[in-house]
Protein backbone atom coordinates (compact mmCIF):
# COMPACT_ATOMS: atom_id res chain seq x y z
CA UNK A 1 0.00 0.00 0.00
CA UNK A 2 1.37 3.43 -0.82
CA UNK A 3 2.82 5.75 1.99
CA UNK A 4 0.79 8.83 2.61
CA UNK A 5 3.02 11.24 4.86
CA UNK A 6 0.94 13.56 7.73
CA UNK A 7 1.06 16.20 5.32
CA UNK A 8 0.80 16.62 1.80
CA UNK A 9 2.33 19.59 0.50
CA UNK A 10 2.18 21.60 -2.65
CA UNK A 11 5.05 23.69 -3.92
CA UNK A 12 4.73 27.63 -4.41
CA UNK A 13 4.01 26.95 -7.89
CA UNK A 14 1.11 24.97 -7.88
CA UNK A 15 -1.10 28.14 -5.82
CA UNK A 16 -3.94 28.63 -8.15
CA UNK A 17 -3.71 31.16 -10.49
CA UNK A 18 -7.53 31.47 -10.88
CA UNK A 19 -10.13 31.39 -8.45
CA UNK A 20 -13.18 28.96 -9.11
CA UNK A 21 -16.83 30.71 -9.09
CA UNK A 22 -19.41 28.01 -8.26
CA UNK A 23 -22.18 29.96 -10.09
CA UNK A 24 -21.36 29.41 -13.02
CA UNK A 25 -22.01 25.61 -12.71
CA UNK A 26 -24.94 26.26 -10.82
CA UNK A 27 -28.06 24.97 -12.50
CA UNK A 28 -30.25 27.69 -11.06
CA UNK A 29 -29.37 31.03 -8.78
CA UNK A 30 -30.56 32.28 -6.55
CA UNK A 31 -32.96 35.14 -6.58
CA UNK A 32 -31.46 38.65 -7.27
CA UNK A 33 -30.30 40.73 -4.25
CA UNK A 34 -33.22 43.57 -3.28
CA UNK A 35 -32.38 47.07 -2.81
CA UNK A 36 -34.27 48.31 0.02
CA UNK A 37 -34.65 51.52 -1.37
CA UNK A 38 -36.66 50.50 -4.55
CA UNK A 39 -37.94 46.81 -3.47
CA UNK A 40 -36.43 46.14 -6.77
CA UNK A 41 -33.75 43.84 -8.31
CA UNK A 42 -30.53 45.43 -7.52
CA UNK A 43 -27.77 46.50 -10.30
CA UNK A 44 -24.23 46.50 -9.68
CA UNK A 45 -23.93 50.27 -9.35
CA UNK A 46 -26.37 49.79 -6.37
CA UNK A 47 -23.12 48.07 -4.38
CA UNK A 48 -20.68 50.46 -5.48
CA UNK A 49 -21.02 53.51 -2.77
CA UNK A 50 -20.64 50.16 -0.03
CA UNK A 51 -18.17 48.34 -2.03
CA UNK A 52 -14.84 48.81 -4.19
CA UNK A 53 -16.14 48.58 -8.07
CA UNK A 54 -14.18 45.20 -8.96
CA UNK A 55 -15.93 43.00 -5.77
CA UNK A 56 -19.06 44.58 -7.50
CA UNK A 57 -18.42 43.06 -10.50
CA UNK A 58 -17.65 39.61 -8.76
CA UNK A 59 -20.61 39.77 -6.58
CA UNK A 60 -22.81 39.65 -9.57
CA UNK A 61 -20.37 37.10 -12.34
CA UNK A 62 -22.57 34.13 -12.98
CA UNK A 63 -20.89 33.17 -15.95
CA UNK A 64 -17.08 32.98 -15.63
CA UNK A 65 -16.26 29.69 -13.97
CA UNK A 66 -12.35 30.88 -13.77
CA UNK A 67 -10.94 34.31 -12.28
CA UNK A 68 -7.44 35.40 -12.67
CA UNK A 69 -5.97 36.51 -9.30
CA UNK A 70 -4.28 39.07 -9.69
CA UNK A 71 0.02 39.04 -9.73
CA UNK A 72 0.16 41.33 -6.51
CA UNK A 73 -2.83 39.24 -4.78
CA UNK A 74 -0.72 36.17 -5.57
CA UNK A 75 2.57 37.42 -4.47
CA UNK A 76 1.16 38.15 -1.01
CA UNK A 77 -0.70 34.80 -1.07
CA UNK A 78 2.95 33.42 -1.48
CA UNK A 79 3.68 34.49 2.03
CA UNK A 80 1.57 31.76 3.70
CA UNK A 81 0.09 29.92 1.08
CA UNK A 82 -0.25 26.74 -0.26
CA UNK A 83 -1.20 25.48 2.97
CA UNK A 84 -0.81 21.94 3.92
CA UNK A 85 -3.48 19.02 3.44
CA UNK A 86 -3.03 16.36 6.88
CA UNK A 87 -3.48 13.07 7.00
CA UNK A 88 -5.62 12.40 10.92
CA UNK A 89 -3.46 9.52 11.44
CA UNK A 90 -3.37 9.70 15.69
CA UNK A 91 -6.97 10.69 15.42
CA UNK A 92 -7.87 7.91 13.59
CA UNK A 93 -6.11 5.56 15.62
CA UNK A 94 -7.80 6.75 18.72
CA UNK A 95 -11.32 6.48 17.21
CA UNK A 96 -10.37 2.79 15.88
CA UNK A 97 -11.61 3.98 12.85
CA UNK A 98 -11.28 2.76 9.40
CA UNK A 99 -11.89 5.67 7.78
CA UNK A 100 -9.50 8.32 5.98
CA UNK A 101 -9.30 11.42 7.54
CA UNK A 102 -7.43 14.06 6.05
CA UNK A 103 -8.30 18.18 7.21
CA UNK A 104 -6.93 21.62 5.01
CA UNK A 105 -5.26 23.28 7.63
CA UNK A 106 -5.51 27.42 7.05
CA UNK A 107 -4.13 28.61 10.57
CA UNK A 108 -0.63 28.67 9.20
CA UNK A 109 -0.59 32.88 8.97
CA UNK A 110 -1.00 35.82 12.29
CA UNK A 111 -4.47 35.53 11.49
CA UNK A 112 -4.91 32.21 12.42
CA UNK A 113 -7.49 31.62 9.88
CA UNK A 114 -8.51 31.13 6.52
CA UNK A 115 -10.36 34.75 6.22
CA UNK A 116 -6.77 36.11 4.75
CA UNK A 117 -7.42 34.94 1.01
CA UNK A 118 -10.40 37.20 0.95
CA UNK A 119 -8.93 39.84 3.18
CA UNK A 120 -6.17 40.10 0.36
CA UNK A 121 -8.31 40.31 -2.52
CA UNK A 122 -10.44 43.26 -1.08
CA UNK A 123 -7.71 45.28 0.28
CA UNK A 124 -6.07 45.32 -2.89
CA UNK A 125 -9.02 46.14 -5.04
CA UNK A 126 -9.88 48.91 -2.66
CA UNK A 127 -6.25 50.59 -3.13
CA UNK A 128 -6.22 49.90 -6.72
CA UNK A 129 -9.62 51.91 -7.56
CA UNK A 130 -7.36 54.56 -4.86
CA UNK A 131 -9.26 54.02 -1.42
CA UNK A 132 -7.72 55.67 1.23
CA UNK A 133 -9.35 53.40 4.18
CA UNK A 134 -11.80 50.34 4.92
CA UNK A 135 -14.42 49.37 7.53
CA UNK A 136 -15.69 46.15 8.27
CA UNK A 137 -17.07 44.16 11.13
CA UNK A 138 -15.34 41.00 12.51
CA UNK A 139 -17.18 38.11 14.99
CA UNK A 140 -14.45 35.87 16.93
CA UNK A 141 -11.64 38.22 15.72
CA UNK A 142 -10.10 36.13 13.13
CA UNK A 143 -11.87 38.60 10.32
CA UNK A 144 -10.59 41.72 11.52
CA UNK A 145 -6.99 40.65 12.23
CA UNK A 146 -7.00 39.42 8.67
CA UNK A 147 -7.83 42.31 7.25
CA UNK A 148 -5.60 44.76 9.60
CA UNK A 149 -2.88 42.54 8.07
CA UNK A 150 -3.92 43.23 4.32
CA UNK A 151 -4.55 47.14 4.74
CA UNK A 152 -1.02 46.89 6.27
CA UNK A 153 0.56 45.79 3.60
CA UNK A 154 -1.63 47.78 1.04
CA UNK A 155 -1.13 50.71 2.87
CA UNK A 156 -4.79 51.89 3.93
CA UNK A 157 -6.48 52.52 7.24
CA UNK A 158 -9.34 50.45 8.68
CA UNK A 159 -11.75 50.39 11.37
CA UNK A 160 -12.96 47.14 13.02
CA UNK A 161 -16.68 47.23 14.41
CA UNK A 162 -16.29 43.39 16.84
CA UNK A 163 -18.99 42.09 18.63
CA UNK A 164 -18.93 43.38 21.66
CA UNK A 165 -18.81 39.77 23.80
CA UNK A 166 -15.88 38.91 21.92
CA UNK A 167 -14.20 41.84 22.17
CA UNK A 168 -14.96 41.41 25.69
CA UNK A 169 -14.09 37.70 26.04
CA UNK A 170 -10.55 38.00 23.54
CA UNK A 171 -8.94 41.23 24.62
CA UNK A 172 -5.46 39.75 22.55
CA UNK A 173 -7.70 40.15 19.14
CA UNK A 174 -8.07 43.78 20.14
CA UNK A 175 -4.01 43.56 20.74
CA UNK A 176 -3.17 42.05 17.61
CA UNK A 177 -5.60 44.14 15.24
CA UNK A 178 -3.77 47.40 16.93
CA UNK A 179 -0.45 45.78 16.15
CA UNK A 180 -1.19 46.01 12.15
CA UNK A 181 -2.34 49.72 12.85
CA UNK A 182 -5.71 49.32 12.95
CA UNK A 183 -8.69 50.94 14.63
CA UNK A 184 -11.27 48.90 17.09
CA UNK A 185 -14.50 49.26 18.63
CA UNK A 186 -16.72 47.49 20.50
CA UNK A 187 -19.67 46.77 18.70
CA UNK A 188 -23.29 47.84 19.10
CA UNK A 189 -21.18 51.25 19.87
CA UNK A 190 -21.84 55.36 20.61
CA UNK A 191 -20.08 56.03 17.06
CA UNK A 192 -22.79 55.38 15.12
CA UNK A 193 -26.35 56.38 14.53
CA UNK A 194 -27.46 52.64 14.35
CA UNK A 195 -25.06 51.96 17.28
CA UNK A 196 -26.78 54.48 19.65
CA UNK A 197 -30.20 53.10 18.26
CA UNK A 198 -29.18 49.48 19.45
CA UNK A 199 -27.69 50.91 22.82
CA UNK A 200 -30.99 52.91 23.79
CA UNK A 201 -33.35 49.52 22.91
CA UNK A 202 -30.80 47.41 24.76
CA UNK A 203 -28.03 49.06 26.75
CA UNK A 204 -26.48 45.89 27.92
CA UNK A 205 -26.60 44.23 24.45
CA UNK A 206 -23.49 41.54 23.66
CA UNK A 207 -23.59 42.70 19.97
CA UNK A 208 -24.23 40.72 16.94
CA UNK A 209 -22.66 40.45 13.18
CA UNK A 210 -25.64 41.86 12.08
CA UNK A 211 -25.02 45.19 14.11
CA UNK A 212 -21.78 45.20 13.46
CA UNK A 213 -21.88 45.16 9.80
CA UNK A 214 -25.06 47.87 9.66
CA UNK A 215 -22.09 49.96 11.99
CA UNK A 216 -18.94 49.52 9.40
CA UNK A 217 -21.46 50.68 6.70
CA UNK A 218 -22.43 53.29 7.91
CA UNK A 219 -18.97 54.69 9.13
CA UNK A 220 -17.99 53.65 5.16
CA UNK A 221 -20.76 55.05 3.10
CA UNK A 222 -20.00 58.78 5.53
CA UNK A 223 -16.38 58.65 4.75
CA UNK A 224 -14.38 59.87 1.67
CA UNK A 225 -12.39 57.74 0.08
CA UNK A 226 -13.64 54.60 1.87
CA UNK A 227 -15.33 51.24 1.50
CA UNK A 228 -17.06 48.82 3.07
CA UNK A 229 -15.26 45.04 3.27
CA UNK A 230 -17.36 41.54 4.25
CA UNK A 231 -15.52 38.40 5.40
CA UNK A 232 -17.85 36.05 4.65
CA UNK A 233 -21.08 35.59 3.27
CA UNK A 234 -21.39 37.21 -0.13
CA UNK A 235 -20.41 35.44 -2.98
CA UNK A 236 -17.43 37.51 -3.58
CA UNK A 237 -16.03 36.17 -0.64
CA UNK A 238 -16.51 32.07 -1.22
CA UNK A 239 -15.03 33.58 -4.57
CA UNK A 240 -11.86 34.01 -3.15
CA UNK A 241 -11.80 31.24 -0.72
CA UNK A 242 -11.75 28.27 -3.71
CA UNK A 243 -8.19 28.68 -3.34
CA UNK A 244 -8.75 25.86 -0.31
CA UNK A 245 -10.86 23.77 -2.15
CA UNK A 246 -8.66 24.03 -5.10
CA UNK A 247 -5.56 23.28 -3.20
CA UNK A 248 -7.36 20.61 -1.44
CA UNK A 249 -8.42 18.64 -5.06
CA UNK A 250 -4.83 19.19 -6.29
CA UNK A 251 -3.16 17.60 -3.19
CA UNK A 252 -5.52 14.68 -3.35
CA UNK A 253 -5.05 13.76 -6.37
CA UNK A 254 -1.44 13.68 -5.94
CA UNK A 255 -2.12 10.52 -3.52
CA UNK A 256 -4.90 9.49 -5.48
CA UNK A 257 -7.72 10.52 -3.05
CA UNK A 258 -11.24 11.55 -3.52
CA UNK A 259 -13.32 12.64 -0.27
CA UNK A 260 -16.48 10.52 0.15
CA UNK A 261 -17.54 13.41 2.60
CA UNK A 262 -16.16 16.91 2.89
CA UNK A 263 -17.39 18.87 5.63
CA UNK A 264 -17.69 22.54 7.21
CA UNK A 265 -18.07 24.85 9.72
CA UNK A 266 -20.48 27.37 8.48
CA UNK A 267 -21.34 30.78 10.01
CA UNK A 268 -21.61 32.90 7.12
CA UNK A 269 -20.50 30.34 4.37
CA UNK A 270 -17.03 31.28 3.66
CA UNK A 271 -15.16 28.51 4.90
CA UNK A 272 -17.63 25.83 3.96
CA UNK A 273 -18.03 27.57 0.34
CA UNK A 274 -14.38 27.72 -0.15
CA UNK A 275 -13.84 24.11 1.41
CA UNK A 276 -16.14 22.92 -1.04
CA UNK A 277 -16.52 25.07 -4.47
CA UNK A 278 -13.66 22.15 -6.35
CA UNK A 279 -15.68 19.21 -5.35
CA UNK A 280 -19.13 20.56 -6.29
CA UNK A 281 -17.80 21.37 -9.55
CA UNK A 282 -17.68 17.79 -9.64
CA UNK A 283 -21.07 17.26 -8.27
CA UNK A 284 -22.95 19.85 -10.26
CA UNK A 285 -21.38 18.45 -13.75
CA UNK A 286 -22.19 15.14 -13.02
CA UNK A 287 -18.27 13.71 -12.14
CA UNK A 288 -18.38 12.75 -9.08
CA UNK A 289 -20.81 12.66 -6.09
CA UNK A 290 -19.04 13.50 -2.60
CA UNK A 291 -21.89 14.04 0.29
CA UNK A 292 -21.32 17.52 2.02
CA UNK A 293 -22.15 18.57 5.14
CA UNK A 294 -22.86 22.43 6.71
CA UNK A 295 -21.88 22.28 10.75
CA UNK A 296 -23.09 24.74 12.56
CA UNK A 297 -24.23 25.90 16.87
CA UNK A 298 -26.93 24.47 17.83
CA UNK A 299 -27.47 28.40 19.28
CA UNK A 300 -27.31 30.01 15.98
CA UNK A 301 -29.28 27.12 13.31
CA UNK A 302 -29.56 29.50 10.42
CA UNK A 303 -30.13 26.38 7.75
CA UNK A 304 -31.70 23.52 10.10
CA UNK A 305 -34.39 25.72 11.82
CA UNK A 306 -34.19 29.04 9.61
CA UNK A 307 -36.67 29.75 6.78
CA UNK A 308 -35.30 30.44 3.68
CA UNK A 309 -36.90 33.79 2.15
CA UNK A 310 -35.65 37.33 1.79
CA UNK A 311 -33.77 39.09 4.61
CA UNK A 312 -31.42 41.87 4.98
CA UNK A 313 -28.13 41.44 5.68
CA UNK A 314 -27.82 43.45 8.70
CA UNK A 315 -29.61 44.13 11.81
CA UNK A 316 -29.84 48.05 10.99
CA UNK A 317 -31.91 47.12 7.90
CA UNK A 318 -29.57 49.53 5.51
CA UNK A 319 -27.78 46.49 3.33
CA UNK A 320 -29.81 44.87 0.29
CA UNK A 321 -32.17 42.20 1.08
CA UNK A 322 -30.29 38.85 -0.25
CA UNK A 323 -32.42 35.32 -0.63
CA UNK A 324 -31.14 33.16 2.24
CA UNK A 325 -31.45 30.87 5.17
CA UNK A 326 -32.38 33.23 7.79
CA UNK A 327 -33.41 33.72 11.34
CA UNK A 328 -34.13 36.93 10.78
CA UNK A 329 -31.86 39.95 11.22
CA UNK A 330 -33.34 40.84 14.59
CA UNK A 331 -32.32 37.66 15.94
CA UNK A 332 -30.05 38.12 19.15
CA UNK A 333 -27.81 34.98 19.27
CA UNK A 334 -26.38 33.83 22.31
CA UNK A 335 -22.68 34.48 23.99
CA UNK A 336 -21.15 31.30 22.57
CA UNK A 337 -17.14 31.40 22.29
CA UNK A 338 -17.43 30.15 18.31
CA UNK A 339 -18.05 34.15 17.55
CA UNK A 340 -17.23 33.63 14.25
CA UNK A 341 -20.86 31.08 13.89
CA UNK A 342 -23.13 34.22 15.43
CA UNK A 343 -24.67 35.18 12.43
CA UNK A 344 -28.31 35.47 11.49
CA UNK A 345 -27.81 34.42 7.82
CA UNK A 346 -26.22 32.11 5.22
CA UNK A 347 -24.15 32.54 2.14
CA UNK A 348 -27.16 33.07 -0.54
CA UNK A 349 -25.06 30.35 -2.68
CA UNK A 350 -24.70 27.75 -0.09
CA UNK A 351 -28.60 28.67 0.91
CA UNK A 352 -29.35 27.51 -2.28
CA UNK A 353 -26.94 24.94 -3.18
CA UNK A 354 -28.63 23.49 0.32
CA UNK A 355 -32.15 24.27 -0.77
CA UNK A 356 -31.87 22.36 -4.05
CA UNK A 357 -29.94 19.41 -2.69
CA UNK A 358 -26.57 19.75 -4.17
CA UNK A 359 -25.18 20.72 -0.06
CA UNK A 360 -26.30 17.45 1.42
CA UNK A 361 -26.84 18.24 4.88
CA UNK A 362 -27.29 21.19 7.57
CA UNK A 363 -26.05 19.44 11.11
CA UNK A 364 -26.27 21.72 14.38
CA UNK A 365 -24.08 21.21 17.51
CA UNK A 366 -23.86 22.55 20.79
CA UNK A 367 -20.42 23.92 22.18
CA UNK A 368 -19.74 21.18 24.93
CA UNK A 369 -19.99 18.72 22.25
CA UNK A 370 -18.09 20.79 20.14
CA UNK A 371 -15.27 21.47 22.91
CA UNK A 372 -15.16 17.93 23.57
CA UNK A 373 -13.69 17.25 19.99
CA UNK A 374 -11.54 19.97 19.85
CA UNK A 375 -9.96 18.45 23.17
CA UNK A 376 -9.40 15.32 21.53
CA UNK A 377 -8.59 16.92 18.32
CA UNK A 378 -5.62 18.79 20.28
CA UNK A 379 -4.29 15.74 22.17
CA UNK A 380 -4.25 13.64 19.08
CA UNK A 381 -2.88 16.21 15.96
CA UNK A 382 -1.16 18.84 18.55
CA UNK A 383 -3.11 21.66 17.06
CA UNK A 384 -5.56 23.75 18.94
CA UNK A 385 -8.69 24.48 16.77
CA UNK A 386 -10.44 27.60 17.21
CA UNK A 387 -13.94 26.84 18.32
CA UNK A 388 -15.48 27.70 14.75
CA UNK A 389 -13.14 25.09 12.97
CA UNK A 390 -13.84 23.02 15.65
CA UNK A 391 -17.67 22.38 14.39
CA UNK A 392 -16.18 21.06 11.42
CA UNK A 393 -14.25 18.44 13.85
CA UNK A 394 -17.27 16.89 15.75
CA UNK A 395 -19.11 16.33 12.47
CA UNK A 396 -15.84 14.28 11.18
CA UNK A 397 -15.35 12.22 14.19
CA UNK A 398 -19.21 11.23 14.51
CA UNK A 399 -18.81 10.43 10.66
CA UNK A 400 -15.11 8.32 11.35
CA UNK A 401 -17.56 6.56 14.43
CA UNK A 402 -20.03 5.53 11.90
CA UNK A 403 -17.49 3.98 9.93
CA UNK A 404 -16.38 2.10 13.00
CA UNK A 405 -19.84 1.09 13.21
CA UNK A 406 -20.22 -0.39 9.53
CA UNK A 407 -16.51 -0.92 8.46
CA UNK A 408 -16.59 1.14 5.33
CA UNK A 409 -13.34 3.12 4.82
CA UNK A 410 -14.69 6.18 3.61
CA UNK A 411 -12.61 9.09 3.10
CA UNK A 412 -13.32 12.37 4.63
CA UNK A 413 -12.40 15.65 4.34
CA UNK A 414 -12.84 18.86 6.74
CA UNK A 415 -11.54 22.37 6.71
CA UNK A 416 -9.61 23.10 9.70
CA UNK A 417 -10.48 27.05 9.52
CA UNK A 418 -8.30 28.46 12.04
CA UNK A 419 -5.85 28.19 15.42
CA UNK A 420 -7.78 28.62 18.88
CA UNK A 421 -4.93 30.40 20.99
CA UNK A 422 -7.47 33.47 21.74
CA UNK A 423 -9.66 31.39 22.74
CA UNK A 424 -8.12 29.99 25.93
CA UNK A 425 -11.05 31.73 28.28
CA UNK A 426 -13.67 29.12 26.52
CA UNK A 427 -11.10 26.20 27.26
CA UNK A 428 -11.06 27.27 30.39
CA UNK A 429 -14.68 26.58 30.75
CA UNK A 430 -15.10 23.97 29.17
CA UNK A 431 -11.92 21.90 31.09
CA UNK A 432 -14.07 23.51 34.32
CA UNK A 433 -17.46 21.79 32.96
CA UNK A 434 -18.98 25.31 33.01
CA UNK A 435 -19.80 25.44 29.66
CA UNK A 436 -23.33 25.73 28.97
CA UNK A 437 -25.18 24.86 25.69
CA UNK A 438 -27.61 27.83 24.48
CA UNK A 439 -30.55 26.48 22.26
CA UNK A 440 -33.02 29.02 21.05
CA UNK A 441 -36.52 27.92 21.28
CA UNK A 442 -39.16 27.86 18.89
CA UNK A 443 -40.39 31.20 20.30
CA UNK A 444 -37.36 32.72 20.19
CA UNK A 445 -36.73 31.97 16.44
CA UNK A 446 -40.60 32.68 15.95
CA UNK A 447 -40.53 36.68 17.52
CA UNK A 448 -37.08 37.31 14.77
CA UNK A 449 -38.96 35.36 11.78
CA UNK A 450 -42.02 37.06 12.24
CA UNK A 451 -40.17 40.62 10.99
CA UNK A 452 -38.92 39.53 8.20
CA UNK A 453 -39.23 41.96 5.30
CA UNK A 454 -41.73 41.52 2.40
CA UNK A 455 -40.49 41.32 -0.76
CA UNK A 456 -43.77 42.57 -3.75
CA UNK A 457 -44.17 39.57 -5.74
CA UNK A 458 -42.11 37.27 -4.36
CA UNK A 459 -42.84 33.92 -3.95
CA UNK A 460 -41.40 31.64 -1.04
CA UNK A 461 -39.97 28.01 -2.33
Amino acid sequence: MKHIPYRIHLSENEIPRQWYNVRADMKEQHAPYINPATMKPAEPQDLLPVFSQEVCMQEMNITDRFIDIPDEIMEYYKMYRPSPLCRAYNLEKALGTPARIYYKFEGNNTSGSHKLNTAAAQAYYAKKQGMKSLTTETGAGQWGTALAMACAHFDLDLTVFMVKISFEQKPYRKAVIETFGADIIPSPSNTTEIGRKMLADDPDSTGSLGTAISEAIELAVKSKDCRYTLGSVLNHVLLHQSVIGLESKLAMEKIDEYPDIVIGCAGGGSNMGGLMGAFMSDKLLGKKNPYFIAVEPSSCPTMTRGKYTYDFCDTGRITPLAEMYTLGCDFKPSAIHAGGLRYHGMSPTLSKLYHDGYLDEARAVGQKSVFEAATLFSKTETILPAPESSHAIRAAIDEALKCKETGEAKTILFGLSGTGYFDMSAYMQYQKDEMVDYIPTDEDLARSISKLPKVPGYVEK
